[in-house]
């Protein structure tokens, strides 16, 4: 299973701050449209994404225990 965190607005759409997903093996891409599949993220596309803590490329292949999260950008002033 795959640890998957929301931050800011993706919280409220998925209706949680965290979901955990089969998806060993999978790519972040892959992974991303699996959950555009199953919860309403529009903006899923426009985030940062961490795997384990590290910013990593939509090309990173997940494993069992990985911890994957998407960060919206905020803007502040």
């Amino acid at each position: 299973m795959i640890k998957v965190l929301f931050f800011a607005e993706l919280q409220e759409a998925a209706g949680s701050e965290q979901v955990s997903v089969e998806a060993n093996g999978l790519s972040v891409n892959e992974l991303k449209a699996k959950l555009l599949s199953s919860y309403k993220l529009d903006n899923l596309n426009h985030v940062m994404i961490a795997v384990n803590e590290e910013y990593s490329p939509e090309d990173t292949v997940l494993k069992s225990g990985d911890v994957v999260a998407f960060i919206p950008p905020v803007s502040g002033g």
